[in-house]
């Protein structure tokens, strides 16, 4: 299979100040530096990714899977978002202790809190392993058989890879399967809690703001990495000591304006940049709105009960937060696409697309692509839409059909092979044991009757009176005993089961599988969708779509319009927090204290050249779910600024950037350390960074 040919039409592109792309660190050299040089970078390919040397990849780490963290201090400390942190801060908070209230703050090494389960995971080094992965593909293979062969082509490549010991390995596929890359890793264990804010600092403006500008949200949290005595990772201990970095990030006092260069760095999600216009359409048409009203219905419980309750607003904190997120962003999203007429455009490309193949003589070798979208996405769209739906009610706003739906699997795991009782009853145990820790049997019985109609017309909330699973003690109760059938047995008994279990069934054996075999050609169309493009237009400007490795986006501190006669500046202040003030309102209520430092305009010397504390800023930088946490590092490789969210309508830039209004929103460093320093009195944490004036 001739795949790597098109590889080599990424070196023919034309140079171009490009603001959009999430590059690959270690193949920056060249094109990607002359344009951020052009852009006000004074980093070289090196500074940033070395292989040799100590860089400012060194100092990235992929936080707990999902967000970025930077390690800023020799001492281990690492900076990412108070919602990447907030449920290690929720864990560890209770009636008495009201972190998410109050806020947290370790005076020393002793008070700084452990977290089970939470990683933090550096990349060694990265490796094009394309020639390798791909060496026994052929065109005539199957696409099941093509993904089989690479599969375990992948694995043998990981096993055999030099490493060491307290290292991993793993490979992923760039360009829709057209590129492969080999990553070796360092994923360390013992993650401790140092600093938060209260929520009314580090979630201010709640949802609200999310998504929006101007924000004036201090989105920050601090850990720091522990390491045995070698200065590997290890598990935690209490023998361990805070970790020596490879490198870490100097923090700018200087602050930013409009036109500086920012590079983002992290571990982006996923992104779908190539989608055909049939798919964008489909996905801001039928499929995100089904699933914005869902999780509407369940907002709306759960946010009435959080205002009423403390101890529900703790319990749920977390929850609502995660399921409000992508609701809105999903909202934004349509907007974006219709405001920027991305299908239209989309079309116009494909346009240009399919008159390149006709001047190349490509037409039958790729000319019935697009068509072929048209008729499998026609095909594909109603399973898509009934399989997400189940999805967000069983799985995502519904916590009695989440536990429901885990026991389903975990009989099914024990009906295959008795053998796996004890392993999967543990596992079981531990979900229903998550699940419980914040649980309430009121507000989760309102959202099942106001999310359940969306998927089934059959809703009998009267199960919440007969079910074992709405208390621990009684659900643990239907996994004791050893006996398989006995425990089928009384599992089957359940009212709540004997509800879920056939909508269950009908997922897995008839929805499931239609969505996997509708997905299936949709998925080897798109790679070869891919290679057509990079064949048929080779002086486009190609970029891999995101998927949780670790990326370069490079761009400007700019403000933007997003309609007619509104026009954002690019930074937000300190006097926007106390102009959106609402003494007791859980979105903008602003702590005391931290209204007397405004008045007294005790900054110290956070304050920027016009005696104002900057909380928030804009740039042109292409991100997206996983960035949260991010560095925005300035053009000298010190740290201003941590990425947190976009612009509403900007959210689209995960089908379709465009600089004109897609915007990264990234907290002001200074205004991270005027809340440790003037606010917390935790400049102890302080000493520990290195500060520098770049400019001056």
């Amino acid at each position: 299979m001739k795949y790597l040919k098109i590889i080599l039409l990424f070196i023919t592109i034309n140079i171009s100040a490009q603001q959009g792309g999430m590059w690959i660190p270690s193949l920056l050299e060249g094109l990607n530096e002359e344009e951020m040089t052009s852009l006000g970078s004074k980093l070289s390919a090196k500074d940033i990714y070395d292989i040799n040397h100590s860089s400012l990849k060194d100092a990235i780490g992929h936080f707990d899977g999902g967000c970025t963290s930077e390690v800023i201090s020799p001492k281990g400390l690492i900076l990412t978002n108070h919602h990447c942190g907030f449920g290690q801060i929720q864990s560890h908070s209770s009636l008495e202790n009201d972190y998410l209230k109050d806020g947290f703050w370790a005076m020393n090494l002793d008070e700084e809190l452990p977290n089970k389960g939470l990683y933090v995971e550096f990349i060694v080094s990265i490796h094009d392993v394309t020639n390798e992965v791909l060496n026994l593909i052929s065109d005539d293979m199957t696409e099941k058989n093509k993904q089989s062969v690479i599969s375990k082509t992948s694995n043998n490549i990981m096993k055999n890879w030099p490493k060491e010991t307290w290292q991993d390995v793993k490979v992923k596929s760039f360009y829709k399967g057209n590129q492969y890359f080999l990553f070796v890793t360092e994923r360390f264990e013992d993650i401790r809690l140092v600093g938060a804010p209260p929520t009314s600092i580090g979630k201010f403006g709640s949802d609200t703001d999310n998504w929006v500008f101007p924000r004036h949200t201090g989105d920050f949290s601090l850990f720091r990495i522990y390491a045995d005595e070698n200065n590997h990772p290890a598990t935690y201990s209490k023998n361990n000591k805070p970790y020596k970095p490879k490198h870490f990030l100097p923090i700018s006092l200087d602050g930013i304006e409009e036109g500086d260069f920012t590079l983002v760095f992290g571990f982006p999600g996923r992104t779908n940049e190539y989608l055909p216009a049939v798919a964008l359409e489909h996905i801001t048409k039928e499929f995100n709105p089904t699933n914005i009203a869902i999780r509407e219905a369940a907002l709306k419980v759960i946010d009435a009960e959080m205002k009423k309750n403390d101890d529900v607003r703790i319990k749920y904190a977390s929850k609502q937060s995660d399921i409000a997120n992508a609701w809105k962003k999903w909202i934004g999203e349509n907007l974006g696409i219709q405001k920027s007429n991305a299908v239209a455009k989309r079309r116009e490309f494909e346009a240009t697309f399919t008159k390149a193949l006709k001047e190349k003589g490509l037409e039958a070798k790729y000319g019935s692509i697009l068509p072929k979208f048209d008729v499998l996405y026609k095909d594909f769209a109603p399973v898509n839409i009934k399989r997400r739906n189940f999805i967000e009610v069983f799985l995502i706003t519904n916590e009695l059909m989440q536990m429901v739906f885990r026991t389903y699997q975990f009989e099914n795991a024990i009906t295959a092979n008795s053998e796996n009782l004890e392993q999967a009853k543990a596992s079981l145990i531990a979900d229903f044991k998550g699940v419980h820790k914040n649980y309430d049997i009121t507000v989760d019985k309102d959202v099942f009757e106001a999310v359940m109609p969306f998927y089934s017309n059959n809703v009998d909330s009267s199960i919440y009176d007969k079910t074992a699973f709405t208390h621990l003690d009684s659900a643990l109760k239907l996994l004791e005993g050893s006996n398989v059938k006995d425990i089928i047995k009384k599992l089957n008994k359940d009212a709540a089961y004997q509800y879920a279990k056939p909508i269950i069934d009908e997922f897995f054996n008839t929805i499931n599988n239609e969505f996997q075999k509708k997905n299936e050609p949709i998925t080897a169309l798109q790679t070869k969708y891919m290679t057509a493009l990079m064949e048929a237009l080779p002086n486009e400007r190609y970029f891999p779509d995101a998927n949780s490795t670790l990326r370069v986006t490079y761009g400007q501190v700019r403000g933007y319009s997003p309609r007619d006669a509104v026009q954002y500046n690019a930074v937000s202040y300190l006097d926007g927090v106390i102009e959106k003030y609402v003494p007791g309102d859980y979105e903008f209520d602003v702590p005391e204290k931290l209204r007397d430092l405004y008045e007294s305009k005790n900054y110290g010397k956070y304050a920027d050249k016009n005696g104002k504390v900057p909380v928030c800023f804009l740039g042109t930088n292409h991100t997206t779910g996983g960035n949260s946490g991010s560095p925005a590092i300035d053009a000298y490789g010190n740290l201003v600024g941590l990425n947190f969210d976009r612009v509403w309508e900007g959210t689209m830039s995960d089908m379709n950037y465009d600089p004109d209004i897609c915007r990264n929103i990234m907290v002001d460093l200074r205004y991270v350390l005027f809340i440790i320093d003037k606010y917390a009195g935790a400049a102890h944490l302080i000493d520990e960074m290195v500060l520098v004036h770049p400019k001056n």
